[in-house]
């Protein structure tokens, strides 16, 4: 049996276990991801803990939930050497054999010599600096609530953030919200608090055009951010930070934010590094180890270089690809197949300043604001669903868009306000009687056995309810006696002519066709089964009634919009339905097979 391990459950040690799955699991192979954490942890929301936007376990996906229905093994340890030549893994405790390894084991933060950084600084690359940052903050508003000393004050209330690439914007970002919220809750006036963004570059972004970057400048001096550009900093202690032009900022927080390296691990296992890849180590175009061919490295950790000789960003779609490219190229490997070349092929990037303002720049379209935020929702619920299904999306939008937050708007307070499902379950059951009923009625009205529908418009008869009608279609068997007229006295003039032109033509079949609906509507709501289904189906019926005949008994659309909002969990079929359905969706996903008992 071969032996396959993945060291690190970042983006890219993740998506290469996965592929390794999908390509292998019907081989006689051994598949292992080793972290030292029971989580995947999204680096990339991290400041939205930190800033208090959301709780920490918005920003964790454990790895049982990614790695169910697969036949990845998930070892908790912590590796402290690794052994290339006999092919093994050390921790304190335990000995890892392996016959392919891929190595991601991402970056830590670079502090490039920097006088008193590493000491003083809060780093933002982990969920624990996240925590930190979010603690301190609430603390330094706490102490200046209390301070009588204004230069006191002031170093409590001036917030810096060093570097003003994506992750230094989005955290400044954060701090524009929660500012508001603890200046109230602590009784302080917002001009007193001061946000810095210090970048030692001419700008912002820098990767970005300069039309998105004046974007971005304008938000945030509109929401009192200084941007000091050109000012690498020199020096930082406790309380003060020294910048080249001899400015000094006074200040007893500083997030830094301006840059990464390799991860120390990975700089001492004795891969060959590149010249100008800050400790990345060479691979080549396979994401393969230039020193030892079973051995690949993915994400941060390789200084991959593309066919137009630039090395790859450190992005999360970079990381993703390259872990990608290794676990198809094990199995190439062990397939006896020649390799694949990776070939990133990156989309663009996404800047949140805050929850209601972004910048991107994806696919060639330069967007700011709403739409560039909801970009960035869809490229994270996309990654979220990839990794670990439904159930992850519903706790994504759970906490970006329920998770009550002090600074919410009336509008939210009410939108997102809860309730028991189970009063919906007595509406619920009324709306499926009554449907149930409709359907047969029209059954015993002999819906099945005659044609009983017809379309005259009532302009051109002088009773048009209460008198007999030939049939409008061509070639009807018979005269329409007594029925329903599809076109009222507000028909749209469209929707007559699709009834005189297609639907009374084939009249037994659109009556067949609404009956079993109406049946199929009583019993979805009566048993509580694909209830969000039943009523979009019942909202559709609905609108169609309107549209024809004219609607009376507007109830039916009311309460079908109520049971959107999952009357079925309730004492119905979708309270044990949806759960596995969602579960068989991944099982599917992962292993091309539905498993009914999961």
């Amino acid at each position: 049996m071969k032996r396959v391990v993945v060291l690190g459950a970042g983006y890219a040690g993740v998506d290469a276990a996965l592929t390794l799955h999908k390509k292998l699991k019907n081989d006689d192979v051994s598949i292992s991801i080793i972290d030292k954490n029971d989580r995947h942890t999204l680096l990339t929301e991290l400041h939205e803990v930190a800033g208090n936007r959301v709780d920490e376990e918005s920003v964790k996906i454990y790895l049982n939930d990614i790695f169910k229905y697969t036949k990845v093994n998930i070892i908790q340890d912590e590796i402290t050497s690794i052994d290339f030549e006999g092919q093994t893994l050390t921790s304190e405790k335990n000995t890892y054999a392996y016959d392919y390894l891929v190595v991601g084991c991402g970056s830590e933060p670079a502090f490039f010599g920097i006088e008193g950084m590493e000491e003083n600084a809060f780093t933002l690359w982990s969920l624990e600096d996240a925590k930190k940052i979010n603690k301190h903050i609430r603390t330094m508003f706490q102490l200046a609530s209390k301070e009588q000393n204004a230069e006191r004050r002031k170093e409590y209330l001036t917030l810096v953030v060093g570097g003003g690439g994506f992750t230094g914007i989005e955290m400044v970002g954060e701090l524009i919200q929660w500012r508001d919220v603890l200046c109230k809750e602590y009784n302080i006036a917002k001009n007193e608090v001061r946000l810095v963004v210090v970048e030692a570059m001419d700008k912002i972004l820098a990767v970005y055009p300069q039309n998105l970057i004046d974007k971005a400048m304008n938000y945030l001096k509109s929401n009192g951010v200084e941007v000091l550009a050109n000012s690498p900093i020199t020096k930082v202690t406790p309380n003060r930070l020294d910048i080249k032009d001899g400015t000094v900022v006074p200040t007893n927080t500083l997030i830094w934010t301006g840059g990464v390296k390799v991860a120390s691990f990975v700089e001492k296992v004795g891969l060959p590094a590149a010249q100008r890849g800050r400790g990345r180590v060479e691979v080549n175009e396979y994401t393969q180890s230039t020193a030892y061919p079973n051995v690949f490295l993915v994400g941060d950790n390789s200084f991959f270089v593309e066919e137009d000789g630039k090395p790859l960003p450190l992005l999360v779609e970079s990381a993703m690809q390259t872990g990608k490219g290794a676990g198809k190229n094990i199995a190439n490997l062990i397939h006896n197949k020649p390799l694949e070349k990776c070939k990133p092929k990156l989309h663009g990037t996404m800047v949140s300043i805050g929850r209601k303002y972004a910048v991107a720049e994806t696919m060639g379209m330069k967007t700011s604001g709403l739409m560039a935020m909801a970009i960035k929702h869809m490229v994270n619920i996309h990654y979220q669903f990839e990794v670990a299904g439904f159930e992850q999306v519903i706790r994504y939008l759970k906490h970006q868009f329920v998770h009550k937050r002090k600074d919410d708007n009336i509008i939210k307070k009410h939108l997102t306000t809860e309730t028991f499902t189970f009063w919906m379950v007595i509406m619920r059951m009324y709306l499926g009687y009554m449907w149930l009923m409709q359907g047969i009625h029209k059954y015993n009205d002999g819906w099945f056995s005659k044609v009983s529908i017809y379309a005259q418009k009532v302009a051109a008869a002088a009773d048009a309810t209460a008198s007999a009608s030939t049939a409008a279609a061509e070639g009807a068997a018979e005269v329409v006696v007594q029925g329903m007229n599809l076109i009222g006295q507000n028909t749209p003039a469209w929707y007559a002519w699709m009834c005189e032109t297609i639907i009374v033509p084939n009249a037994m079949l659109f009556q067949k066709i609404i009956v079993l609906t109406e049946l199929g509507l009583g019993i979805a709501f009566l048993t509580g089964t694909f209830t969000f289904i039943a009523a979009i189906v019942s909202i559709g019926m609905n609108i169609n009634f309107l549209l024809s005949t004219g609607l009376y008994d507007y109830w039916y659309i009311v309460t079908s919009i109520a049971c959107l909002g999952g009357a079925g969990r309730a004492f119905g079929v979708d309270h044990y339905l949806m759960p596995w359905f969602m579960k068989n969706w991944r099982h599917f996903v992962r292993n091309k097979s539905i498993k009914i008992n999961l």
